[in-house]
């Protein structure tokens, strides 16, 4: 039997772990065998914990166990109250003055009950399902309560009860007359969405990003329809739930989800048309001409819906959201402030340049350029580099002109909730935009702050001379005039790109280094120095033995990701090419003896804002300072963020989207969805970052000029929340083209609330009241958990450890939970080996293949399914064995994730198939059970996994092959949704014949 050694952990461990702590000595029930053990014997074998199908049923049993929930789940719950059906009668006659009468009678039927969930409190609820259909709670009489120890009776149980019970610790949902036709005049079979967070990066969140920018009415708090013929309607923007906004929907699960937020930054786009900077316009466009909506007209900038351009086709779709209608910004900025949030106006630039266009690329000089590219590409014609490049010429100061555009803070008027425009029509230059949607912001009762434009190195770093930056001149001109029109009261900023803040260094050989954006900076109009922070955190490889193996343990550990917020490439090192990169020769980051490196290290953010700046004409330093003064404006992160991807960290500023010629991987990426890399990304900047995060490892020091941190944690804006709510985002195909990005993207939504295997393991012991555990190198995320039966911790354990692979042991004062995925703790020397006389130095045992399973089946429920229970399996092709393990998980993990366990599970249970028994000097007291060590083989080095030490003359071992590599699962192909968009009702269409 696969069995770990457990020490003395005292009486509460036998007392929690239901019984572990009286095998003391024993070495039997280990939580790390569990898997091997049912894997060994019978042909096909099961691991179960909690079942699956017994949160979906409704009941109302009486000693019926309350469930506890971590994270989100469904749950059917128990009905705990109730009262007799209320019956209306209502009578009808027709006919009478003479002729026969018909009277009918028809009978309504109404329900009053409660319906008990789980251990409160909860932090909400989120979507109901009647009879498996979701059910419109908007019209309906629906009263949570989250079942905290302090909640009062529910006020329709206390009118019928005299001592009504508040039922507290319990989270219930009372119906107050819920109408019963629609389900056969019964009470339906109901399913609830449950969220319990448990504590992470959502306790963190003071601010988002909130997207997708070029959504026509997705902004609008209030419903839109669309017409699609006579008496024909669709939702516009009610696609989750029919009487409610999308963006209802979206911003009250985020709130509820990140209970500190304070900040929303508001994303609108219009359209860039060009790569050259004197040939781009920028103008509002719309997803559809001819398409007809009720409740509210698209009205952006002047333009109404028949006069604006249509955004590009993309087989035959738009690659777009038409720009936001001017009158759903409004209203967003409004129901934003209503709710208690600042905002943050984000005009922002989209790239609509369709494949197969005939426009000149001015960094080839070819016909064509990349289709939907980043508007940071934006630059002179020809580019940098280029033979006659418009760079260091009076022309980029022309090209730079003609993208500014003329239009005039006069031009503009505000009159209610729209802004009028009376300058030149063909100007559709980058001033009219920012100055419109300064005016609209003002429209909207104002905003707290305003950006003057967003990652635009392309446009930054073209000179008109020496030292000459006519596009920075140009901003400093726009941020004053928006200045005035916005008033004192809101704060702007420039969101430079994070290759693009700190400096210039043109690649002409020069050795010429200018601070390129400082006189934006220190321009008074500006408040503070914008950042758009897609620092890699990771320089992760599958191979063994590559260099951060060793230090980082994994790519989702807390200490080698904070330790690379200021460390690692950008600031210690860098790769001179795509062949460096491969290799990994790295080139240290260094500044001769200037002995200014932080000059070249982007993610020396302190060493950069704490020090005079010198530009470097011809590469000699100025003997004068530029215009920033140290210390004198905080930091604000315009956008964090890192794709929720295999190896996301390696490269967090790439994003997936096929129509885009800039789609990409990270680095060495497989592509896998792997929402544990956003999640650890993101940790790994509030811990460095947030002084009031638990774990803050003193990253963000105080000014001496304003007394406020370098980087105000308020502004750590997340990228990015979308405003078309999950899962109807991604989930409707139909209604948005980009939904497939969404597994491999940015996105906050559908991830946010979900919950680390490391917190899951802390609560259940917290929830059993165990104190005395560690985890290490503990890895992974769930959408969530329940416990909907007796059992003890370890019996909850057990099966998430064994999905997982990690293993439980005593650590002397504690039981210690380790990951398997983590490089070894020490080598074995067979030199050291001891012989004894009844034992070979070394004994190898392998099971037959016969014995094993083929097939690990996993279990759980999909959360891109409303839930449903799905199975994800792996095979092994070779081999003669037909066996299958099927282990079920009473857990929420998406299909990827599950595809990614399964594969785990079978090559440890392969490799675990080979055992090894040896003895060792008894002065290798470092090795104890649990461990991972190394053993040399004429071929190769093999790790193995102790599972039992046995003290004596010599340490007796025994151990098995481990498969302690962290490997990548292939992606996974979303498996199609059955969803469709909530209905949607207008008008009838009246005809007379």
């Amino acid at each position: 039997m696969a069995t770990l050694v457990l020490g003395a952990a005292g009486a509460a461990l036998g007392s929690v772990f239901g019984g572990v702590g009286l095998l003391i000595g024993r070495a039997a029930g280990a939580v790390a065998g569990h898997l091997v053990d049912q894997a060994l014997f019978g042909a096909a074998r099961r691991v179960e914990g909690a079942r699956l199908s017994d949160l979906q049923v409704q009941s109302s049993t009486e000693g019926s166990v309350l469930p506890r929930v971590y994270g989100k789940v469904r749950l059917a719950g128990q009905v705990i109250w109730a009262t007799d059906f209320e019956e209306v009668q209502s009578t009808e006659t027709e006919g009478g003055k003479g002729g026969p009468s018909v009277t009918t009678t028809e009978y309504s039927y109404f329900a009053n009950f409660a319906v008990g969930l789980c251990e409160g409190p909860v932090t909400r609820i989120g979507r109901v399902w009647a009879d498996g259909a979701l059910l419109e709670t908007g019209n309906l009489t629906m009263r949570v309560h989250p079942g905290s120890e302090s909640q009062e009776a529910d006020a329709l149980i206390a009118a019928h009860e005299p001592d009504a019970p508040a039922y507290r610790g319990t989270a219930y949902v009372v119906f107050e007359r819920l109408p019963l036709a629609a389900f056969g005049n019964r009470i339906p079979q109901l399913s609830f969405e449950v969220l319990r967070r448990l504590p992470g990066i959502e306790d963190h969140v003071r601010s988002v990003c909130v997207i997708p920018g070029s959504t026509e009415f997705g902004y609008d708090p209030e419903p839109v329809t669309r017409v699609l013929g006579d008496g024909l309607y669709a939702p516009e923007n009610t696609n989750a739930d029919r009487l409610a906004a999308d963006w209802t929907v979206s911003l009250d699960e985020l709130q509820a989800l990140c209970p500190r937020l304070e900040w929303v930054s508001l994303v609108v786009a219009w359209f860039g048309s060009d790569l050259r900077a004197g040939a781009c316009t920028i103008r509002p466009k719309v997803d559809d001409p001819t398409k007809e909506t009720l409740e509210r007209d698209w009205r952006v900038a002047g333009l109404a819906r028949e006069e604006a351009e249509r955004v590009s086709l993309v087989e035959g779709r738009p690659a777009y959201g038409g720009s936001p209608s001017d009158a759903s910004v409004v209203a967003a900025i409004r129901d934003l402030k209503a709710r208690g949030l600042k905002v943050a106006l984000v005009p922002f630039i989209l790239m609509d340049i369709p494949a197969g266009n005939a426009l000149p690329d001015p960094y080839s000089g070819a016909a064509g350029q990349p289709a939907f590219p980043w508007r940071g590409r934006i630059t002179g014609d020809p580019a940098p580099g280029r033979p006659g490049s418009a760079d260091g010429t009076p022309t980029a100061a022309a090209q730079v002109a003609d993208f500014l555009g003329g239009a005039a803070p006069g031009d503009f008027a505000v009159s209610d909730e729209a802004v009028s425009y009376s300058g030149p029509e063909e100007d559709w230059g980058y001033r009219r935009m920012m100055l419109h949607y300064a005016h609209l912001a003002l429209a909207a009762g104002g905003v707290h702050a305003f950006l003057v434009g967003s990652e635009m190195p392309g446009l930054s770093k073209l000179r008109a001379g020496p030292g000459t930056y006519p596009f920075v001149e140009g901003l400093r001109t726009l941020s004053g005039e928006l200045r005035a029109v916005l008033g004192p009261a809101t704060a702007l900023t420039y969101a430079a790109d994070w290759s693009e803040y700190s400096g210039h260094r043109p690649e002409d050989g020069s050795g010429e280094f200018r601070f390129h954006l400082d006189p934006l900076w220190a321009d008074p109009a500006i408040d503070a120095v914008g950042i758009d922070v897609y620092h890699p955190l990771s320089d992760w490889r599958d191979e063994a033995g590559h260099l951060d193996e060793a230090s980082g343990r994994s790519p989702y550990e807390p200490d080698y990701l904070c330790g690379n917020v200021r460390g690692g490439e950008g600031y210690d090192w860098y790769y001179a090419g795509d062949a460096d990169r491969r290799a990994q020769l790295r080139s240290a980051i260094t500044d001769g003896a200037a002995g200014k490196p932080w000059t070249f290290r982007y993610k020396d953010l302190p060493a950069w804002w704490s020090n005079l700046h010198y530009d470097r004409p011809g590469g000699i330093e100025a003997a004068s300072p530029t215009a920033w003064v140290p210390e004198s404006k905080p930091i604000w992160l315009t956008e964090l963020g890192c794709p929720a991807v295999d190896k996301g960290a390696n490269q967090p500023n790439v994003f997936y989207d096929p129509k885009s010629a800039q789609s990409a991987l990270p680095h060495f990426s497989s592509g896998a969805r792997d929402d544990m890399a956003q999640r650890s990304y993101i940790d790994a900047f509030q811990r460095m970052l947030d002084p009031d995060h638990p774990d803050y490892r003193g990253g963000n020091p105080l000014s001496g000029v304003y007394g406020g941190r370098m980087i105000d944690p308020a502004r750590i804006h997340l990228w990015a929340w979308d405003a078309r709510p999950y899962p109807a985002f991604p989930a409707l195909s139909e209604v948005w083209s980009d939904g497939a990005n969404w597994q491999r993207g940015h996105w906050l939504n559908g991830r946010l609330g979900a919950i680390t295997l490391e917190a899951l393991i802390a609560a259940i012991l917290a929830d059993n009241g165990f104190a005395e555990f560690r985890t290490a190198d503990v890895h992974g995320v769930l959408g969530g958990a329940a416990i909907n039966e007796i059992v003890s911790a370890r019996g909850a354990l057990e099966p998430l450890l064994a999905v997982f692979g990690v293993d439980a042991a005593d650590g002397g004062d504690a039981i210690v939970f380790r990951g398997r995925a983590r490089p070894a703790d020490a080598a074995l020397d067979p030199a050291r080996f001891v012989e004894t006389e009844e034992e070979p130095v070394l004994r190898c045992v392998r099971a037959q293949e016969t014995e094993l399973a083929n097939e690990i089946v996993l279990r759980t429920s999909d959360p891109d399914r409303d839930y449903h229970v799905s199975a994800a399996a792996s095979r092994r092709l070779a081999g003669a064995s037909r066996r299958t393990s099927t282990v079920e998980l009473n857990a929420v993990v998406d299909a990827s994730s599950a595809e990614a366990l399964t594969n785990r599970m079978l090559r440890d249970l392969w490799a675990g198939r080979e055992r090894h028994e040896l003895a060792l000097p008894p002065e290798r007291l470092d090795l104890e059970p649990g461990d991972i060590v190394t053993l040399p083989r004429e071929d190769r080095t093999v790790p193995l996994f102790l599972e039992r030490v046995g003290d004596g003359a010599a340490r007796r071992i025994e151990a098995r092959l481990a498969e302690n590599r962290m490997r990548a699962a292939p992606p996974v192909p979303p498996r199609p949704v059955a969803a469709a968009p909530a209905t949607r009702f207008g008008p009838p269409a009246v005809r007379i014949l």
